[in-house]
């Protein structure tokens, strides 16, 4: 290299970007900003300059080596994280045709092995990116993927027809506001059990038919006045002794949905069968997810969107209350 840094013939200079990272499992304090390289994309890739990132319960616990051997692949450091991300398209891999370069997407993802969307750029695999649908803000989009597709695939596995009943339990985080406006578009009567004043409000506002205070009102009585044969199902996206109680609820003939990841699970057998799934985040979800927004009125409600140097205060931000989700702007 020359006196004014520029690379001398022969040089390999690897590009960086900036990122949020960690370099062992721990607190917050652990979250670091690095200069790092930028990910190879692969034949298959999409690599997405990211520009706002969701920042989940999940991360916290990710961050905290929670999930350390859980994912295939062993966990590697500096270790970024960030399961959700919107941006625009910056590259594509040889066998990508379905996207161009500067279209705005979206994505969900996972950490191991290439790294999350806490970086100036993230490479997916093109079956897990979809174009960000026109009436949904980037900012929006970036905390949208993993909790859009969870509500999605719940309510694909509880099978509900029109004017059918459903309680979605924890109905004013993530995955239940968003459930509550899918639901709602299928034409599910839905009862929402939200948490605190602001999130029965939110959750009215989204179009569930009856929203309750889950820490403080009677959520069986509260059900048994909503559908006095019994409810037909339920999504449950937090879980706890109120949630286990609340089950009682539900039909012995009907079904439950449960997140996996949702803790704690039931210690007793609520009557109805609880089915544990995974969201479907592959192209044909995405594909339905985008028709439903594009067909009907969707809101990704974000409680707080903090700049990318103060990732230690949103992490910090999961220990609180608030409705909605929590994300970064990372450009």
């Amino acid at each position: 290299m020359d006196g004014t840094g520029t690379p001398t013939t022969g040089t390999i200079v690897t590009p960086q970007m900036n990122a949020i990272v960690i370099d062992r499992f721990g607190g917050i304090d652990e979250l670091s900003a690095r200069r790092i390289p930028l990910p190879q994309v692969g034949d298959d890739d999409v690599l997405i300059q990211v520009e706002f990132a969701g920042v989940g319960s999940w991360d916290a616990g990710e961050r905290a080596g929670e999930f350390d051997g859980y994912f295939d692949g062993a966990s590697t450091f500096p270790y970024i994280l960030g399961w959700d991300g919107a941006g625009t398209v910056a590259a594509l891999g040889r066998n990508v045709t379905r996207f161009e370069v500067g279209e705005r997407v979206y994505a969900a993802t996972m950490p191991v092995p290439r790294g999350g969307f806490y970086a100036d750029y993230s490479v997916v695999e093109a079956e897990f990116v979809a174009r960000v649908p026109d009436r949904v803000p980037t900012e929006q989009a970036g905390a949208m993927a993993w909790d859009a597709l969870t509500a999605l695939s719940g309510l694909d596995l509880l099978d509900l027809r029109p004017d059918q009943t459903l309680m979605v339990f924890g109905a004013s985080g993530g995955i239940g506001h968003m459930a509550v406006q899918l639901a709602r578009h299928s034409g599910i009567r839905v009862l929402a059990v939200a948490s605190g004043d602001d999130g029965v409000a939110l959750a009215r506002r989204l179009g569930a038919d009856h929203a309750i205070d889950g820490r403080k009102d009677d959520v069986p009585a509260a059900a048994s006045e909503f559908a006095p044969g019994g409810l037909d199902a339920a999504l449950v996206t937090a879980g706890g002794r109120t949630a286990e109680r609340s089950l009682r609820a539900i039909k012995n003939s009907g079904r439950i949905a449960w997140p996996n990841g949702v803790l704690p699970v039931p210690v007793t057998s609520p009557g109805a069968p609880v089915s544990y799934y995974d969201g479907d985040r592959g192209r044909i979800a995405t594909d339905r997810l985008n028709a439903i927004i594009d067909a009907s009125p969707f809101e990704v409600h974000l409680a707080r969107t903090f700049p990318m140097e103060r990732v230690e205060d949103a992490h910090r931000a999961l220990n609180d209350h608030y409705v909605g989700k929590l994300a970064l702007k990372i450009r």
